[in-house]
């Protein structure tokens, strides 16, 4: 197979992480529309990420946020997001690279998109080709309608290894591989 100089992979991640951007960018400054609200999966250890100490040892690895009543002072730029979360009754305030998020979703819309760790798209550069983002359109658990913070949801499929935490495993298949029959999930590439 040719090597793919061009690197198609990463331009589709980042386009894809474009897409999350300006839906938050709106979202900051018109508000949620209609029952849209997001789950937000994200490495804790990436760069830039700024969470508290009692955060960052709950979460050592990834958290996914939900985004839908209780939140506030949204702030989004070109390199990531600021939001006001409150978790156990304790408010904080969450800084966020769109680097570091592994997962978005929308599960009003049922319309999500899970992304290949940095440390992956590496690796695919040095070993076989890797598949890019999944847009996956099956729910994850519906949350309880507050912005809470979620450990145990299960990953959207992706050829990707996932950093998040979580009782479900993610289909282990290649980039060669085409989606499960009746699976729902499209490899964008």
């Amino acid at each position: 197979m040719a090597t793919d100089h061009i690197r198609y992979d990463l331009l589709a991640q980042n386009a894809l992480r474009g897409v999350v951007r300006t839906v938050l960018a709106d979202v900051a400054k018109k508000g949620l529309p209609g029952e849209h609200h997001f789950k937000i999966t994200f490495n804790t250890t990436a760069p830039g990420v700024r969470l508290s100490d009692r955060m960052r040892a709950q979460y050592p690895e990834a958290m996914t946020i939900i985004l839908q009543h209780q939140f506030w002072d949204m702030q989004v730029d070109e390199t990531g997001f600021e939001v006001g979360l409150s978790f156990g009754g304790v408010p904080e305030r969450l800084g966020v690279p769109f680097e570091a998020v592994t997962a978005f979703f929308d599960p009003a819309v049922q319309f999500g998109f899970q992304f290949e760790t940095l440390d992956a798209a590496a690796a695919g550069a040095q070993s076989a080709p890797q598949a890019g983002p999944v847009v996956d359109k099956r729910a994850l658990p519906a949350g309880t309608g507050k912005a809470e913070l979620k450990q145990d949801t299960p990953p959207l499929t992706s050829a990707a290894k996932s950093d998040a935490k979580s009782d479900a495993k993610p289909a282990d298949r290649s980039g060669d591989e085409p989606p499960p029959e009746g699976g729902g999930a499209e490899v964008v590439r």
